[in-house]
């Protein structure tokens, strides 16, 4: 199965933007790269599938961070966002020291949940790796399930379309 094409260019026409839109959707992203460790590879020498979870993680917070609500400042304002359900779908490998670029973007979002959209890409080659999602719940310090805060509900609303 092949994804469908990923065509990112910068945002506002500067190559170091953090955003870039898809030609091919119109979506836009949020851009960070990304290098693979040693650490991240199997015995076959490719990264590890469950480390991709590590690269959502990292495209996440860069973008949250970027946005000036890095996740320190959620969750001292009293909100967790924990992983309800993730998805990936793979499309080719990353090996050891090849560079990557996370693209994340705000996905959908209920009253009490939320998803980040990923697409990675081999930097060089501008490949697709995978593609997937992360959704999450937002609750407070007891566990208990609360509406999403404000300003992350803003962060959806203002995110570049």
């Amino acid at each position: 199965m092949r994804p469908k094409p990923f065509v990112p260019q910068a945002l506002n026409g500067q190559k170091q933007d953090p955003y870039v839109r898809d030609a091919t959707t119109g979506l836009v992203w949020h851009r960070c790269t990304l290098r693979t460790l040693y650490a991240d590879t199997d015995r076959s020498k490719v990264v590890y599938h469950a480390n991709y979870l590590r690269y959502f993680e990292f495209g996440r917070a860069s973008l949250m961070r970027e946005a000036a609500y890095p996740y320190r400042e959620i969750e001292d304002s009293g909100f967790v966002y924990p992983i309800i359900s993730t998805g990936i779908d793979f499309f080719r490998p990353l090996h050891y020291d090849d560079a990557m670029l996370v693209h994340t973007r705000p996905g959908p979002m209920e009253r009490v949940k939320l998803r980040f959209d990923y697409i990675i890409t081999h930097q060089e080659s501008g490949d697709i790796v995978c593609i997937g999602f992360t959704r999450h719940c937002a609750v407070n310090a007891k566990g208990t399930p609360v509406a999403i805060d404000p300003k992350t509900v803003r962060l959806w609303e203002i995110f570049p379309k």
